[in-house]
């Protein structure tokens, strides 16, 4: 069983930073594509960005240019860069990773940006 652990989100004004960092505990083995989603009130849950076991990434056209996704495979840790935050970027922020033919979700940590 494989555990994903996030933190990093809090409450930023608008063309703030944060980063949100997600590590996973457990029985870590094979480890492939790591990501994050989001999901705002009232809203389904969107894919944010994503890294293949080779440091392929893609992110949401609405986060171009101002998140970062990076991973560190030595600590089985995902994380997200995001700069110039506005005020939609609000939201519950999810990390995901696949361990072996499974994929693990973390609890969710909100991020809220204030005008």
């Amino acid at each position: 069983q494989v555990q994903l652990v996030e933190s990093g989100g809090g409450l930023v004004q608008v063309g703030g930073s944060l980063r949100l960092s997600c590590a996973a505990s457990g029985s870590i083995f094979s480890v492939g594509a790591m990501g994050w989603h989001r999901q705002a009130p009232g809203k389904q849950r969107d894919m944010v960005a994503i890294i293949t076991s080779g440091g392929s990434t893609n992110y949401a056209d609405s986060v171009k240019g101002r998140f970062t996704i990076s991973r560190d495979n030595a600590k089985s840790t995902v994380y997200l860069q995001m700069n110039s935050l506005k005020p939609e970027d609000t939201a519950v922020y999810y990390c995901y990773q696949w361990h072996g033919p499974r994929v693990y979700w973390g609890q969710g940590t909100q991020v809220t940006v204030s005008s």
